[in-house]
């Protein structure tokens, strides 16, 4: 008995470590992930949407659309109470479009200083889309508050001034694995594996539903391919 084949999915990102890491979350299902990486030139999604969720639908969709098959991708950041949700979907730029970590860091205690108010949390949302356009989502959410000065080492982005309650510690001062377990994003990709047998369903419905209907032969019977064609 032949083994069921992978179905392909695409993960949104130039980047081999989230795909890893995606892979690792996935290990026991037959599907075969790829990123950008494994095709050619294609143009990068725009992300304008005023949320997480419209930008990560905004990536997969344009994905699955461009390339044929289906997508997954993630937006995330972090919303700030007393900046009204700020940075948000600017997260990643906040100090501006080539700013570092560390210039987004400094802006945002800048930007909160003499605050007593630091209340924040980090918001992450999976979209998995198809061709056709209709996707599924997936949200992770983890509360905690900005410290003063940055603490640790570890991490990337706002990890060292993000003191999460639960660990007692900032995300750049624990572990990876102990971050994960309760991390925005490790939350939403946790539902997203939780259900995953029924994503597949769903995925498979999607795709042959997408699929051009099958010639209906039934219309050249009678039809004569021999004799000449008429002057």
């Amino acid at each position: 008995m032949s083994a069921t084949p992978s179905l392909i999915i695409v993960l949104a990102t130039r980047n081999q470590g989230k795909l890893q890491e995606f892979k690792e979350l996935l290990k026991d299902f037959p599907v075969e992930l790829r990123s950008l990486q494994d095709f050619g030139p294609i143009p990068e999604a725009v992300e304008d949407g005023l949320t997480f969720d419209e930008n990560a639908y905004k990536k997969a969709s344009f994905t699955a659309k461009v390339l044929g098959l289906p997508a997954i991708a993630d937006d995330s950041g972090l919303v700030v109470d007393a900046l009204g949700g700020a940075p948000g979907v600017h997260s990643a730029r906040y100090a501006g479009d080539k700013a570092t970590d560390l210039d987004n860091i400094n802006k945002l205690l800048q930007e909160l200083a003499g605050e007593t108010n630091r209340k924040a949390a980090f918001e992450c949302v999976i979209s998995v889309a198809v061709p056709s356009g209709p996707a599924l989502t997936y949200e992770g959410r983890c509360e905690g508050e900005i410290l003063t000065a940055p603490r640790g080492e570890g991490g990337f982005g706002y990890d060292p001034v993000f003191y999460a309650p639960e660990l007692g510690r900032t995300f750049a001062e624990a572990g990876m694995s102990e971050k994960n377990k309760i991390s925005h994003r490790g939350k939403a990709a946790g539902e997203l594996v939780a259900e995953f047998d029924k994503v597949l369903i769903w995925l498979k419905q999607r795709l042959a539903e997408a699929k051009p209907p099958k010639p209906d032969h039934r219309q050249f019977e009678g039809n004569d391919w021999s004799l000449p064609k008429a002057n």
